[in-house]
């Protein structure tokens, strides 16, 4: 196993608060941070900040400027890329940079690169090592790595509930459960995600925006997709959504075209999907996703549907917002999950994450997948 000193530690971890930077730009890259050492100080850092812009090596070959970046090792939170993508490889710039060594925390898991760059590097006489802080940099990207293996990406289910684990009254009232400061917390979460996923239930219920709003949000700020499962096109053409910046995807297996005109020329791009017990499928919706390169979908809808998102294994993780108040026993639960009827059947959560925001607790869980 390859060993690494207290340096090498400490200076991946600034590679890797640097990638934090990129958490609501970069999609549907990953968010890569970059520092560049020589004789123990730091002469260049940089991070991924935009798709489609300078990668983080590169920005940290910049700051540093080619006296000081030769000889340099280079910290990354991701296997350098060695395909032209929309950039050329920053493998090949290292390489003209001159730089000793690369320390990569993991692998890229794009097919495209994976381990080509550290391999290139090494042909040209560069000491290359990998896996330092692997865990917390995969923790940056799991929307990413998981396309990349799989196909689809990381669903975060998010959902505010009481201390009753109810969601909102009998009568649909919900606004608001939770306190200023969760909200605001949500949108964080919204801003990271590739794309905000509903049922049409919510849209008539609730009639959401879905869209981004925070205090210090810059005005170039990347609006999520916001996107609507509509089994039978009864979203109206005058929802909110439908005129705010950025795209609205209404997926649905009504092959209608009279009730989908409407709702195109409201702004809206109505895709046919195919369907399962009579409904979107959302297993289908997924793959789609990910072939449109979304790296993570944020759920947010009401019981019935997300409780089908998690009886089917589609859901990754699950953000609970709970504020201290009870809500009685007619109230709306958090999942729709019928069939439950002995302990052998509940649904095992492994809680990675609590804290407070604000008067409110955040719970991060992850479904324990069945061996």
């Amino acid at each position: 196993m390859m060993e690494f000193s207290a340096d090498d530690h400490r200076f991946m971890a600034q590679a890797i608060r640097l990638a934090r930077r990129g958490l609501y730009g970069t999609d549907p890259n990953p968010r890569v941070g970059c520092v560049l050492v020589r004789e123990g100080r730091v002469v260049g850092e940089g991070w991924h900040q935009k798709a489609g812009g300078p990668h983080a090596e590169i920005h940290a070959l910049d700051d540093a400027g080619i006296s000081h970046a030769r000889g340099a090792t280079a910290y990354i939170s991701l296997e350098p890329c060695s395909h032209h993508g929309r950039t050329p490889p920053c493998s090949e710039a290292l390489i003209r940079a001159g730089v000793a060594r690369v320390v990569a925390a993991m692998e890229d898991p794009n097919p495209q690169v994976a381990g080509r760059g550290l391999a290139q590097l090494a042909e040209a006489g560069i000491e290359v090592a990998s896996g330092l802080m692997a865990d917390a940099a995969r923790a940056l990207n799991p929307g990413y790595i998981k396309r990349m293996q799989c196909g689809r990406p990381w669903v975060r289910s998010k959902l505010a509930m009481s201390l009753d684990g109810r969601t909102a009254l009998a009568s649909g009232e919900s606004k608001w459960i939770t306190g200023a400061a969760a909200r605001e917390d949500v949108h964080r979460l919204r801003a990271r995600s590739s794309v905000i996923l509903t049922g049409v239930g919510t849209v008539l219920a609730d009639d959401p925006s879905l869209s981004v709003r925070l205090p210090d949000m810059p005005e170039d700020q990347r609006q999520p997709w916001r996107v609507v499962l509509d089994t039978h096109l009864s979203m109206p053409p005058t929802a909110k959504m439908l005129a705010l910046p950025g795209r609205t995807l209404v997926m649905t297996c009504c092959e209608e075209e009279g009730l989908a005109e409407p709702l195109r020329r409201a702004g809206a791009e109505v895709i046919l999907m195919p369907s399962c017990n009579g409904a979107v499928d959302p297993a289908a919706v997924l793959d789609y996703l990910g072939q449109q390169e979304a790296n993570e979908v944020m759920l947010e809808m009401g019981a019935t549907l997300s409780g089908s998102f998690l009886r089917q294994g589609l859901v990754d993780e699950i953000c609970i917002y709970m504020a201290a108040v009870l809500m009685g026993h007619e109230a709306r639960p958090l999942f729709h999950l019928p069939g439950i009827d002995s302990m052998e059947k509940k649904l095992a959560l492994d809680i990675t994450d609590i804290r407070r925001v604000g008067e409110d607790w955040r719970i991060s869980a992850r479904p324990v997948k069945a061996a």
